[in-house]
C-alpha cells in the first residue's frame, strides 16, 4: 500500500525559485490523486464518496493557500501535505477522520448541527453560534 509513496516520504532541499516550488506542488497533486483508489478501498469510503470528490477535495485544500509566493513556505506546506498523505496511506486516521476532513468539510458539521437544534431554545442557538468553534 504505501510502496507508492516511498519515494514521496524524503525529505527534498528547499526550492530555488517559485516554478521549482509550483512543480513540486503538482508532483504533489498529481501522487495524492493516484494514491486515492487506495485510500477509498483502505477506509471503505465507496458508499460515502467518489475519487472524483475526494480530488477535488484536495485541490480546494491546495488552492486554498494560492496566494503564497515565498518557495520556502511553499515547500513547508507541500511536506505537511505529504505527511498527512503518508499517514492516511499507512492507516494512522480512522474513517470517520477522513471523512470529516475530507468528504464533509468544516461546514458540513455546521449543517448538521443545523439540524439538532431545532428543539434548542432561543438562548441556546445564540450561545451555539458564538461559542461553538
Amino acid at each position: 500500500m504505501a510502496s507508492s509513496l516511498r519515494g514521496v516520504a524524503r525529505v527534498q532541499p528547499n526550492s530555488k525559485t517559485l516554478e521549482e516550488a509550483r512543480s513540486r506542488t503538482f508532483d504533489f497533486f498529481k501522487k495524492a490523486c493516484r494514491s486515492l483508489p487506495t485510500v477509498m478501498d483502505i477506509y471503505n469510503l465507496h458508499d460515502v464518496v467518489t475519487v472524483s470528490q475526494l480530488r477535488s477535495s484536495i485541490a480546494a485544500q491546495i488552492r486554498k493557500n494560492i496566494n503564497v509566493t515565498n518557495p520556502k513556505v511553499i515547500d513547508m506546506l507541500v511536506f505537511k501535505g505529504i505527511e498527512e498523505l503518508t499517514n492516511i496511506v499507512d492507516h494512522a486516521k480512522q474513517r470517520h477522520h477522513v471523512i470529516g476532513q475530507y468528504v464533509l468539510g468544516p461546514e458540513g458539521l455546521d449543517k448538521d448541527l443545523g439540524m439538532q437544534d431545532q428543539g434548542s431554545s432561543h438562548f441556546l442557538k445564540r450561545f451555539y453560534e458564538t461559542n461553538y468553534f
